[in-house]
């Protein structure tokens, strides 16, 4: 069995594995399940994580140098500024700042003060992918939270967003 990272979490209400694109295997508990119920958890479900471990494409972990990361931090730039302007012309939402930074789990997020941010690898993915990727995060301006108003304000633009966010979720 692949190695892996049991990590506790305060918000977990039941035992999840992930197995991560780059072949991380994170196995994350509730704070009240002890570390011995995880591990029996775990060992029932060994021959699940091998058979999803050994069907990983194994060329997804490519790694960046700093300097091809700056280089991709630009282009990503120029992408998320002309897709959120494109957007934003039918959601008229108000945003301050559009930052890229280099984040290891995440592909964008969208603060309190209306600052976007998106994860440098955006210029390595399809169009339809970073476009989904832009509209998720314009309609954090609108609705802070992932309810059935914020989904129906993304399926406006993108219609299939189930498709690509699933899509979307087996690259990190």
């Amino acid at each position: 069995m692949p190695p892996y990272t049991l990590r506790s979490h305060p918000r977990a209400k039941n035992l999840r594995i992930s197995i991560k694109a780059d072949g991380r295997v994170i196995v994350t508990k509730p704070k009240r399940v002890s570390i011995a119920t995880a591990e029996h958890f775990i060992q029932t479900k060994s021959s699940w994580i091998i058979e999803k471990f050994n069907s990983l494409p194994k060329s997804q972990t490519i790694k960046h140098t700093k300097k091809e990361i700056a280089e991709l931090k630009v282009k990503a730039l120029h992408i998320a500024q002309e897709k959120v302007k494109y957007f934003n012309q039918y959601y008229k939402f108000t945003y301050n700042n559009i930052c890229i930074r280099n984040q290891k789990t995440r592909w964008g997020s969208c603060s309190k003060q209306g600052n976007l941010n998106f994860n440098y690898k955006i210029a390595l993915l399809p169009e339809n992918l970073a476009n989904y990727l832009v509209v998720h995060e314009i309609c954090h301006l609108g609705e802070f939270n992932h309810s059935q108003k914020f989904w129906d304000l993304v399926g406006e633009m993108i219609p299939d967003y189930k498709v690509l966010q699933r899509e979307l979720k087996n690259k990190t």
